[in-house]
């Protein structure tokens, strides 16, 4: 036991009730209710200026609530550490991306998250930090790139490593951005088998990716938030919620969803 007094239901790593996010007089989501158990496998989507990153750095302890109430794995927004908190939680984001140096060893990429900092300096790591490293760059299929450093690779390249640091730290919730943004077809579709073999494993903490294109879900993720100007259209599992009357509703236009086995596509009516 580590002394911590749970706030809400220990299976829920997200709790956020009536939440409101009101920035510079600007509304960026309304009265938002959602809940994350430990074995679901979240996606959100939506049009930009939907306020899904908002909602993920609500998820991230990176945000306080206007109004409502934000609990993330226990702790209550406002009320707790939040640099704590964010240790136990795996983000990988553009912004977060983008501050990388091109010149950063790969491994070094993954290790130094578990101190926290970006750009390997002084700090030393233990041998099961290195040993984690490797293995996490092994399961994202990026072994090979250990040595070389970050700015050589590709687009794809990085998405892996991204995520291999994002898992680094053994996070109990996994939150992803956008991870297939500016990739090739082939890098896509690799990545999603990637993202599937971590959404079917048991022991892997609970999911939260943000997309804007139904191509990009993975098999074996099992719920969807849909939203549109700061406001919930439907949420619940995935497959009663990608309907073609709900991401219509989404995204402002009639559209059509087909699903063929596990993959699912949109297109305009």
């Amino acid at each position: 036991m580590d002394g911590r007094v749970p706030t809400v239901d220990d299976d829920l790593v997200i709790d956020l009730d009536g939440v409101g996010v009101t920035r510079s007089g600007k509304p960026l989501l309304h009265d938002l209710t959602w809940r994350v158990e430990l074995d679901e496998r979240w996606v959100i989507l939506g049009p930009n200026g939907a306020g899904k990153t908002t909602l993920l750095n609500l998820a991230a302890g990176r945000a306080h609530p206007t109004t409502g109430a934000a609990h993330v794995l226990g702790e209550k927004i406002g009320r707790t550490d939040l640099t704590e908190l964010r240790t136990r939680i795996g983000l990988s984001t553009a912004a977060l991306a983008d501050r990388i140096p091109a010149d950063e060893r790969v491994h070094d990429v993954v290790v130094t998250a578990a101190w926290s900092v970006v750009g390997r300096f002084r700090e030393s790591y233990e041998i099961m930090d290195e040993v984690r490293a490797r293995g996490l760059l092994d399961q994202l299929g990026v072994a090979g790139l250990a040595e070389r450093t970050y700015g050589t690779l590709s687009e794809g390249e990085r998405k892996r490593v991204q995520i291999a640091r994002a898992l680094m730290t053994d996070p109990e919730l996994l939150l992803l951005d956008e991870p297939a943004a500016g990739l090739d077809l082939g890098g896509r579709e690799d990545l999603v088998a990637r993202l599937a073999e971590l959404a079917y494993d048991p022991d892997a903490p609970a999911l939260v990716l943000v997309t804007h294109h139904v191509e990009e879900i993975p098999p074996g993720f099992t719920h969807a938030l849909l939203l549109r100007e700061g406001t919930v259209v439907a949420q619940g599992l995935l497959g009663d919620t990608l309907t073609g009357e709900h991401l219509s509703k989404t995204f402002g236009l009639p559209l059509v969803v087909e699903r063929v086995g596990d993959r699912f596509a949109a297109r305009a009516a």
